[in-house]
């Protein structure tokens, strides 16, 4: 996962302390019953599997930012005008936040376009989240696309290319407008917003995703994507 200005480095660290903290403290206090027993296998357990912590870290990111979601109402869910992929009126939601300087956002188009392939009812709406330098271009003329209802040939064409122009013309904008509506409040406000979005859920780089009612970030994959996606579609 691509990260901003703010490194994650100390959130995580302090998770997996904590993480560690609770593992030896909860199991160190079984340990009195078992003469220290418990403890020395605990101990070598997670010696043995260093992965688990990382893991316990991630959980609980992925916990917290759930919680925060469910704080924020429906308005993350709600799409710029014509910035959407897949089916419009589809009832299965992907949000993704995006930036096209991104390689791991490039890398996981393929996944997306994937899941839409596969599922007629998919919607992904896509929040553009310029974190990198020279972003903010791409990110404005995307809205603006979206605007002319051609956001989806702008996206392809902008990953492809990395040239704003080239795949503004690819698109076949009416490039007068589109600057204009590049420079819009509108478009400021939606990229702000954005922002806002990513900084209340916790995410710390791109890609990030809501699928359902669960937040999460990194080039996750497809697999992680589609069971996201199913278990958000199963009745509760």
């Amino acid at each position: 996962m691509s990260p901003p200005n703010d490194p994650p480095s100390v959130l995580r660290q302090t998770l997996l302390t904590a993480c560690l903290a609770l593992t030896f403290g909860f199991l160190g206090a079984a340990a009195w019953s078992y003469s220290g027993l418990a403890d020395n296998r605990t101990r070598s357990f997670l010696m043995g599997n260093p992965d688990i912590l990382p893991q316990m870290a991630q959980a609980y990111e992925e916990q917290e930012a759930a919680k925060r979601l469910a704080q924020m109402g429906g308005q993350v869910f709600e799409p710029f005008p014509g910035v959407i992929l897949g089916n419009p009126n589809g009832k299965k939601v992907l949000v993704e936040f995006t930036d096209y300087n991104c390689p791991y956002c490039e890398a996981s188009l393929k996944d997306v376009n994937r899941l839409i392939a596969e599922d007629p009812e998919l919607k992904v709406v896509i929040r553009e989240w310029p974190i990198f330098e020279g972003s903010d271009v791409a990110s404005r003329m995307a809205l603006a696309a979206g605007l002319q209802g051609k956001y989806r040939a702008f996206h392809d064409a902008m990953f492809a290319t990395k040239d704003v122009m080239a795949a503004a013309r690819a698109a076949g904008l009416d490039m007068a407008r589109a600057e204009a509506d590049a420079a819009s409040d509108a478009v400021s406000t939606e990229i702000a917003r954005n922002l806002d979005h990513a900084r209340a859920l916790g995410f710390t780089g791109t890609p990030a995703w809501i699928a359902g009612q669960k937040p999460f970030g990194g080039a996750v994959g497809y697999d992680k994507l589609k069971a996201a996606l199913d278990e958000a579609g199963k009745p509760v």
